[in-house]
């Protein structure tokens, strides 16, 4: 507030008030059976300023004692001379006691403020420290991971003996593996970040996403989606797609089928990705989303965790939320309900549809109908 941008506005309003509540005591004492309305004049004026200029402690008591002494001298006085009954001065004690419950909620208010500044602050730290990890894992840590993968591959390409190019290897694998933990961390803090939209042309989105996927694993793969238009992030969806498509060619075999499809509801789309792989267990369902968690923890080609908490993050960020149902042995859906976020409705153009019947080699596709 203004009065506590300066020690001289605070001086202002103390001069003020005391001006003012000098004025009351006067009139109580002059108007004896009036008193009434200039008592509680002092004891408004005195709650108003301590708000204003939340005084301190010791500052508050000594001025709660001199209204106290002062207003209950005059109301004594009249009440010895008979002007007034002794039952009123107990209004004094009483607008003690509210005026202390209410420097009680003050005070508590200020040190609630002063915690969410120290939250406030650590934020903000936080925020500066993902932000730059995010700039070293974007550019530094990668560079060097990449540098370090060139040596290791000049390494085993210019020596023939066997025990040689197994160590090349085994650094090569431990290299792709923090190169992708750097990838999936960069994402996912980038994901904390305000989402920013603009309109996509959904369908054509998922035919192309799912089209790069294809030379990545011998599958049926297979797209369609009848959305339209939707407001999205279309980095932040290709992300949390991404990671599903990876999830599915890992959980699948040759000749499994992978299909992305989506569909528009009231005032949101879904999107579910689907596998007819190997399914998750039961016990795992509940876990699949948290960050750093994996189904094949300490096995050979393992996860890092991170894909499906991508996924989560993305879809939260943007309002919407992730589900998956999975029978063991059968398969896995996941399914992506996003709010749209269109207002005015263009006709939904035909479906666009994409099949891969011929999974061997992964590339063998019909033109989209």
């Amino acid at each position: 507030m203004w009065v506590t941008a300066s020690p001289r506005a605070k001086r202002v309003v103390l001069v003020c008030w005391v001006i003012f509540a000098s004025i009351n005591l006067w009139a109580m004492s002059k108007f004896p059976t009036g008193e009434t309305i200039p008592f509680h004049f002092v004891w408004i004026s005195i709650a108003l300023v301590f708000g204003v200029n939340s005084w301190p402690l010791a500052g508050m008591l000594s001025a709660l004692l001199v209204v106290t002494v002062s207003t209950g001298f005059v109301m004594l006085s009249q009440a010895v001379r008979g002007e007034i009954r002794f039952e009123e001065t107990s209004e004094v004690p009483l607008m003690v006691a509210v005026f202390l419950v209410m420097v009680w909620h003050v005070r508590r208010r200020q040190r609630a403020l002063r915690e969410l500044e120290t939250v406030a602050a650590l934020e903000r730290q936080r925020a500066e420290t993902q932000g730059l990890f995010v700039r070293l894992g974007s550019h530094e840590l990668r560079t060097s991971i990449t540098v370090a993968r060139g040596y290791a591959e000049l390494i085993r390409s210019a020596h023939e003996d066997e025990q040689t190019e197994e160590d090349a290897t085994i650094v090569l694998d431990e290299l792709g593996k923090l190169d992708r933990l750097t990838s999936g961390l960069t994402t996912l803090m980038r994901l904390d970040s305000p989402v920013e939209t603009s309109s996509l042309e959904l369908d054509v989105f998922l035919e192309r996403l799912v089209r790069r996927w294809i030379p990545a694993a011998e599958r049926a793969w297979s797209a369609e989606s009848r959305v339209g238009t939707v407001q999205a992030n279309a980095e932040r969806l290709q992300a949390a797609l991404d990671s599903l498509l990876e999830n599915a060619i890992a959980f699948t075999q040759n000749g499994d089928r992978i299909s992305v499809r989506a569909w528009r509801e009231q005032g949101l789309f879904r999107i579910t990705v689907s596998d007819t792989g190997c399914g998750i267990a039961a016990d795992d369902v509940s876990h699949i989303f948290e960050r750093f968690w994996s189904s094949r923890a300490g096995e050979v080609g393992g996860g890092n965790g991170l894909g499906l908490a991508i996924v989560r993050a993305a879809v939260e960020a943007r309002g919407g939320r992730a589900s998956v149902t999975s029978v063991p042995g059968r398969g896995t859906t996941f399914t992506l309900t996003i709010p749209d976020g269109i207002r005015e409705r263009r006709p939904v153009a035909p479906a666009v549809v994409l099949e891969s019947p011929t999974p061997v080699g992964g590339v063998s596709l019909g033109d989209p109908v």
